[in-house]
C-alpha cells in the first residue's frame, strides 16, 4: 500500500481528551475517530490490526473445537424475561421498542439468544459436547465510558458458549478454553497469567481472569514469579484429550495468583519475598462456568443415557479484541510511539523514500516494494514528500516490526538502512539482501 493513496490522519499533537497511552496513541496514530461518548469509528490503520486479532482469536476457537455462528446485535425482550435477567440488569442496557411497540434491546451479552439456539435443535447427549462462538459488537451504557477502546460503551467481542451433560463434561470444555486463551494471548505478543475470579451466587472455582501486567493497568494483581517462565501450550496440543488438556490447566492454576478482589493474604505471606510479583494489571479474557442458570428457566434440556431429561451444564468465555488493541499498546510502547508484535502489525514493513522524484530512489524503492509484497510481506510505502523528520515520525508512531529506509546516497553504494522497530537497531545491508533480513517480520 503506497501512503500517497492510503487514509492515515495522523495527530502531531496530544489529544486532551485521552487519559491514557492507548487512547492518545490509537488517536494520533489515526487509528480510530471518536464519534460520540464511548462509541469509535475504526479507520483504515485500526481496521487492519482488529483484523488480525480477530482472526488468531477464531483460529484459536476452532483449533479447541468451538463451532462459529453470528447472532444478532437486537435482541427480543422475551428472551431476557425467561432468564430473569430483563428488569434485573440495570442502565447498562440500552432498551428499545420496534415499530410494533415490542420490547427489544441492544445485546450487551448473548447467553439468552444462544441457549435458545440449542434447545431448538439439540435434544440428545449424543450430540455433545457443544461450543457455539461469534465476533458481535456489544452495548453496555455505561455510565462513564473511557480510556478510549479500553472501556467504550460499543465494543466487540468474542464470546463462546459451552454446553455439556454434566458438570464433568463441563469442567472438561472450561479447561480446553483455557488453554485457548493462553495461546490466544501468546500469540499477540502477550505474557497473560490467569487469575482466580469470583464466581458470585453460583459458587465454585471455575472462572479465571486472562491479566497482563501493565504500569497503566486498572486493577492491582499478585501472583507466583513463576508465571512468568511457564511453558505456553504449542500448536501441536491435543484438544481432544482432555488429561492432557486437564494437566496443563493444572500447571497453570497452581502458583498463587489473584486480583486485589480475590486476594489472600495468608497465601501470600508464604510466598517468599523474592518469588512475589505485585503489580497493575489489564483484563483481557474471563471464563466463567454457570452451569444451569439459562438452560433450567430456558428449558433446554437433552436426553441422557440413561433415558432421563436434564438441562445442560454450560459454561462462557469472553474476548474483547477492540479493547484488546488498547491492552497490546499499553504493554508495547515507548514515547515515540506503537510497537507492535508482529503478529497484530497493521503492516509488517514501513518503506520510507527519502527523496521521492529522485529517479534511482524511486527505482529502488518500487522495485523493493514489488519484491517485498511478492514475499508476501504487507508494506505500507512511505511515497509522499514530506520532510525526512516527519516520516522518521510517523514510522515511529505507528509501530510497524521493520523501517527499510532508502536514500540516495544509499542506494549509489547498493545499500538499504534497516530499523527493528523494537529494538532500535539499525544496520546497512545491500539492497539484495532486504527480503531475507526482514523476512521473518511476522
Amino acid at each position: 500500500m503506497r501512503l500517497s493513496r492510503y487514509f492515515l490522519p495522523i495527530l502531531k499533537e496530544n489529544p486532551r481528551e485521552a487519559e491514557i497511552v492507548s487512547h492518545r496513541l490509537m488517536l494520533r496514530a489515526g487509528m480510530i475517530r471518536q464519534q460520540a461518548a464511548g462509541s469509535f469509528s475504526w479507520l483504515p490503520l485500526g481496521k487492519r490490526v482488529l483484523d488480525k486479532v480477530c482472526q488468531i482469536v477464531r483460529e484459536e476457537q476452532n483449533r479447541a473445537g468451538a463451532l462459529e455462528i453470528l447472532m444478532p446485535t437486537i435482541q427480543s425482550a422475551d428472551l431476557w424475561r425467561e432468564s430473569g435477567r430483563y428488569d434485573d440488569y440495570g442502565k447498562e442496557m440500552l432498551r428499545i421498542k420496534d415499530r410494533h411497540e415490542r420490547d427489544m434491546l441492544f445485546g450487551p451479552t448473548n447467553e439468552e439468544m444462544v441457549t435458545e439456539i440449542f434447545r431448538s435443535y439439540v435434544k440428545s447427549y449424543k450430540d455433545l459436547p457443544l461450543n457455539l462462538y461469534h465476533i458481535q459488537w456489544k452495548f453496555r451504557d455505561e455510565v462513564r465510558p473511557r480510556f478510549g477502546v479500553m472501556r467504550s460503551r460499543e465494543f466487540l467481542m468474542k464470546d463462546a458458549y459451552s454446553f455439556d451433560l454434566d458438570y464433568e463434561g463441563a469442567k472438561a470444555a472450561y479447561n480446553r478454553m483455557f488453554v485457548a486463551y493462553l495461546r490466544t494471548f501468546t500469540r499477540m505478543g502477550l505474557q497473560a497469567i490467569p487469575m482466580r475470579a469470583d464466581t458470585g451466587p453460583i459458587g465454585g472455582d471455575l472462572s479465571h481472569e486472562f491479566i497482563i501486567l501493565a504500569d497503566t493497568g486498572e486493577s492491582q494483581v499478585f501472583c507466583h514469579k513463576d508465571f512468568l517462565t511457564l511453558p505456553v501450550p504449542g500448536a501441536d496440543t491435543d484438544f481432544s484429550n482432555d488429561a492432557e488438556i486437564g494437566g496443563i490447566v493444572k500447571q497453570w492454576t497452581t502458583p498463587y495468583a489473584a486480583t486485589d478482589e480475590m486476594h489472600d493474604e495468608k497465601r501470600w505471606d508464604a510466598i517468599a519475598e523474592a518469588d512475589k510479583v505485585s503489580a497493575r494489571g489489564i483484563e483481557v479474557g474471563h471464563i466463567f462456568h454457570f452451569g444451569e442458570k439459562y438452560s433450567k428457566p430456558m428449558g433446554a434440556r437433552v436426553t441422557g443415557p440413561d433415558g432421563k431429561e436434564r438441562p445442560v451444564s454450560m459454561g462462557s468465555y469472553g474476548i474483547g479484541p477492540s479493547r484488546l488493541i488498547a491492552a497490546i499498546i499499553e504493554a508495547s510502547h515507548d514515547e515515540n510511539g506503537i510497537i507492535w508484535p508482529a503478529s497484530v502489525a497493521p503492516f509488517d514493513i514501513a518503506l520510507i523514500n527519502m527523496k521521492v522524484g529522485d529517479v534511482e530512489c524511486d527505482r529502488a524503492c518500487d522495485e523493493l516494494y514489488q519484491t517485498l509484497t511478492a514475499a508476501g510481506l504487507e508494506v505500507l510505502y512511505d511515497d509522499t514528500d514530506q520532510r525526512a523528520g516527519g516520516k522518521f515520525a510517523t514510522a515511529d508512531l505507528i509501530g510497524l516490526p521493520w523501517q527499510v529506509i532508502v536514500g540516495p546516497r544509499g542506494v549509489a553504494a547498493g545499500e538499504a538502512e534497516i530499523k527493528e522497530r523494537k529494538t532500535g537497531e539499525r544496520s546497512t545491508i545491500p539492497l539484495a539482501e532486504v527480503v531475507n533480513r526482514v523476512g521473518t517480520a511476522r
